[in-house]
């Protein structure tokens, strides 16, 4: 479960112990909180989280400063860009980012308010805070087996899994190149980006079942043989963990096969994006994923799905990603693990005693409202303490 997931990178904890001293947060002081709500229900589920953090902090004698800024649309909106320099600072002076989500209606994404607005204000992001890998847990929750396509044996077997992807490297920061009717899209990996993820990877399978699958195409590709021989490079470190290698191709078909299997899987840029969003299917519901962005001193937690437009202003919207959001920011960010087990479990109680908004509802159950459902997980908090 998300509770068992690994401490960050090392080379993090001195910066941001740093960065604690000099702004005066952490112990004896508000924990800064960088909130970047975004567009469509962006807004409507980040007010859910807030309110849990802020009933939850009491509860363990930890405070917060939240620091409200534009991206995406919003940010269009106010300052004319997709993410603004004013909303750079805001982050930079924070402990950590919460992110909600960015883009606008399909039939609009032709106007300068929404063209490219999620390339502009994600990828600015990883590019100015250095954010080279993404953890997505992917969870079938047992009171919902329901939701997941899956069948019900293979549910039965339980489904709990993270998936560790590079985010700076790769196709898609590789040269792009067209000349007439010919295309080029070059894929480059250094040592360096390879072990950071690789590292994480090791951490997380140490905290959970101890397994870490690397996927790769290394019987066709020379940086699918890099990241192998970094990973085998890295294992003797790791004796307690049982590392495999996995093609792509064959990834994918046992994610929906056999997707018990896996414990922590670990692969590159595209790989990790392919997969990542097909693992997200497995829950039921993209309302359950969160989703955090590490690298250097500033981390960026946001729900792996959409804005959906569709929904906004219906109180329908599902908020418990972004709640869980919360809770990895705990752990990762502010070294808070007793604070992230408590929503993660309050969230997981609000769901078994079947509180769930209509995405993810049993058949014949009446689904609850974006802001019923926060209230719900900030009782069940209020009843475990």
């Amino acid at each position: 479960m998300l509770g068992k997931l690994a401490p960050v990178s090392r080379c993090a904890r001195p910066l941001r112990a740093l960065a604690r001293t000099l702004s005066g947060s952490g112990a004896g002081g508000a924990w800064k909180v960088a909130v970047l709500p975004g567009d469509g229900i962006g807004p409507e589920v980040m007010d859910e989280a807030i309110k849990v953090l802020e009933h939850a902090g009491p509860l363990f004698g930890q405070s917060f400063e939240f620091d409200h800024a534009h991206v995406g649309g919003a940010a269009y909106d106010a300052h004319g860009e997709h993410f603004p320099e004013s909303t750079r600072q805001t982050c930079e002076a924070s402990d950590a980012i919460l992110f909600g989500s960015v883009g606008g209606p399909v039939d609009e994404q032709h106007l300068p308010k929404w063209k490219d607005a999620e390339k502009n204000a994600v990828l600015g992001m990883r590019k100015a805070f250095d954010l080279a890998v993404n953890v997505r847990p992917a969870t079938v929750y047992p009171a919902l087996s329901h939701a997941s396509p899956l069948r019900a044996d293979i549910v039965a077997k339980g489904v709990d899994m993270v998936i560790v992807r590079e985010l700076l490297g790769g196709l898609y920061f590789g040269e792009h190149r067209t000349d007439g009717d010919k295309a080029m899209d070059v894929c480059e990996y250094d040592v360096d980006q390879i072990r950071r993820p690789l590292e994480f990877a090791f951490a997380a399978a140490k905290q959970r079942r101890g397994r870490l699958t690397v996927v790769d195409k290394a019987n066709v590709l020379d940086t699918s043989r890099l990241w192998r021989r970094v990973a085998k490079e890295m294992a003797p470190s790791h004796p307690e963990v049982e590392l495999e290698f996995m093609y792509v191709d064959n990834a994918a078909m046992q994610l929906i096969k056999a997707p018990s299997h896996f414990d922590v899987i670990v692969t590159e840029n595209l790989f990790g994006d392919i997969l990542s969003d097909a693992a997200s299917v497995l829950p039921g519901s993209l309302g359950l994923m969160p989703s955090a962005s590490l690298g250097g001193s500033k981390f960026m937690y946001e729900p792996s799905g959409g804005s959906a437009p569709d929904l906004t202003g219906k109180d329908v919207a599902n908020p418990a990603a972004q709640i869980l959001c919360t809770a990895m920011m705990l752990r990762y960010s502010l070294e808070q693990p007793a604070m992230a087990a408590a929503i993660e479990a309050a969230v997981s109680s609000t769901l078994a005693a079947g509180i769930c908004t209509a995405d993810i509802v049993a058949p014949g159950v009446t689904p609850c409202g974006t802001r019923a459902f926060g209230d719900a997980v900030c009782a069940k908090l209020s009843e475990a303490k």
